[in-house]
């Protein structure tokens, strides 16, 4: 068997391909975290996409329009953008849009259209759910702030920057949040907060996000400047959570929130039982408002009072309370 024998120079070179082996592993460990953290950076920031809708919804611009000193057009054009791309709610609108169909209604109750124009009440779908897009805060100096130092003291340094941060021009950061509310209940279904910075954008999240529609849709200064894109991705984020949290809503939050109110039209009296005869729990006064239980047998519905009692009454009687 033939031997080898290693000189000081070869062995130096084997004993380097050895440690550079060794110091390879961690280094492809560490490349593969960095694949999929980026990965996963990337799926974030992706527009959910909803199997079925989750309800009517508006947009509704906030009150302090702090879009405007960022030469941005409005947070809710944003929005629309992620809610018609994502199918994850159905859009009503009550904007200028609203405007428009309602100089149309009146000209239809003027008599001013074609017949047949088929415009008139009863017509309208109603919004399940408001959202409003804003900052989580609206003070511009996130800085040398009374406030930021209280809340500072009593959440931490980390939570108060959030709470402060709102849009930060020098940082490119923005800290934004999405409050959405339920219509009939007046609930506060959900408060998600969002972040991005800079850096985020260079993991390529734009090909995701910014991919056309935003011009038509009013939001193209979001889709053309470097702090428009760091606050689409703080929304997207925020949107996104909160798709995620609203996923278990019903499919007919009209039918199983709390019914509509009625009001009496016309003297009667709450029936014991649904046949309308027998027991009388009590007499019912024209201007008396009673609250449904979603119980119905032909005309009749079962109803309280404000003082607790239940019964049966005619629907006959009464008028829906506006």
């Amino acid at each position: 068997m033939k031997r080898i024998t290693l000189t000081g120079r070869h062995f130096a070179a084997a004993l380097g391909l050895v440690i550079a082996g060794l110091v390879a592993i961690p280094d492809a460990q560490a490349q593969r975290k960095r694949s999929a953290q980026a990965e996963r950076q990337q799926k974030s920031a992706e527009i959910p996409v909803c199997a079925r809708p989750l309800g009517a919804l508006a947009v509704i611009e906030p009150e302090n329009q702090w879009w405007v000193q960022h030469q941005l057009g409005s947070p809710a054009a944003l929005i629309k953008v992620f809610v018609n791309r994502s199918r994850c709610f159905t859009l009503v609108d009550r904007g200028r849009g609203m405007q428009a169909m309602q100089a149309e209604r009146a000209l239809a109750s003027e008599g001013d259209l074609r017949g047949g124009s088929n415009i008139g009440r009863g017509q309208m779908r109603a919004a399940d759910y408001v959202l409003v897009p804003d900052l989580v805060s609206q003070n511009a100096n996130s800085s040398g702030n009374a406030l930021g130092g209280i809340v500072g003291g009593m959440l931490g340094s980390r939570t108060a920057g959030a709470l402060i941060g709102g849009i930060n021009m020098r940082r490119k950061t923005a800290d934004v949040v999405l409050t959405i509310s339920d219509v009939r209940s007046s609930e506060q279904v959900a408060m998600v907060e969002g972040h991005a910075t800079k850096t985020d954008l260079g993991w390529g999240a734009g090909g995701g996000v910014f991919r056309g529609g935003f011009g038509a849709a009013g939001a193209s200064s979001y889709e053309n400047t470097e702090i428009g894109q760091v606050i689409t991705l703080a929304y997207l984020q925020a949107y996104t959570d909160m798709v995620a949290q609203l996923g278990g809503l019903s499919a007919n939050p009209s039918a199983d929130n709390a019914h509509q109110a009625v009001t009496m039209q016309k003297p009667g009296r709450l029936f014991v039982n649904a046949d309308g005869a027998g027991d009388v729990v009590r007499p019912l006064d024209v201007g008396m408002m009673l609250y449904p239980t979603g119980n119905k047998q032909g005309v009749m519905w079962e109803v309280e009072d404000e003082l607790g009692n239940r019964g049966w009454v005619s629907s006959l009687l009464f008028g829906l309370s506006r």
